[in-house]
């Protein structure tokens, strides 16, 4: 609710008590079918041959760096961002393989004002897809909610990127609005299009998490019985 001040001006919600939020750290974050940890470059071998399991390279279509041309070129990259404070690049692990599958990361930290968002995504094959992939997800929004206490977690993706658009609403994320011609990325114009879950969504979003994870929302060949979107729903 707005208040106003000695003017009848409308200021917005007080928040008097407001403290600055910790910057993340490199932690391991552990869930049933994944463990997220922090990127390093033991895991680039690994995780290159994940990626080269996809049939060609559309997975690197919406990223802002062109396919590495070999394992010593994606190393290099690991070895160049594994140590960042922002972006804090993380791996997904499978907790059945013990191998890395998948990368994404937390940016734009800005723990002033409890804002971060969720990027550099980009799961192979032996993610995509899968309820492993969902939970990295959640685990990740769950840290910066959950322990860290920040108010706003933020998804941006290219406005072409549909999928992007798709995987973020499923996952209980609010579309805000395009900016306009806002990047240059490989030569073509992005429009960039924004989502976000706050603080005051987020009991809702984790229930319907929680519910879909769970064992008997699964069938025995591992087909879902309700949609995330479908318990996120029956919340309201």
């Amino acid at each position: 609710m707005n208040q106003f001040n000695q003017f009848g001006q409308p200021v917005g919600k007080a928040m008097g008590d407001w403290q600055p939020r910790p910057h993340p750290d490199r932690i391991d974050l552990k869930g049933h079918y994944c463990t997220l940890t922090p990127l390093r470059p033991e895991h680039a071998d690994a995780l290159f041959a994940a990626y080269q399991q996809a049939e060609d390279t559309r997975s690197w279509t919406w990223l802002l760096r062109e396919p590495d041309a070999n394992a010593q070129d994606f190393a290099a990259w690991v070895e160049s961002v594994s140590e960042l404070s922002d972006p804090i690049h993380f791996t997904v692990i499978d907790n059945q393989t013990k191998l890395p599958v998948g990368t994404l990361a937390l940016m734009r930290i800005d723990a002033k004002n409890g804002v971060i968002e969720v990027g550099h995504v980009h799961f192979s094959p032996l993610l995509s897809g899968t309820p492993m992939s969902t939970e990295a997800q959640y685990l990740l929004m769950r840290h910066v909610f959950t322990t860290l206490g920040y108010r706003r977690y933020e998804w941006k993706c290219n406005s072409l990127n549909e999928p992007s658009r798709r995987a973020a609403q499923r996952l209980g994320f609010q579309y805000e609005g395009r900016f306009r011609q806002a990047l240059v990325i490989k030569g073509h114009n992005r429009d960039t299009d924004w989502f976000s879950i706050i603080d005051s969504e987020w009991q809702k979003v984790e229930s319907a998490f929680q519910n879909w994870l769970a064992a008997d929302n699964f069938t025995a060949d591992g087909k879902q019985i309700r949609s995330l979107e479908n318990w996120r729903e029956s919340r309201r």
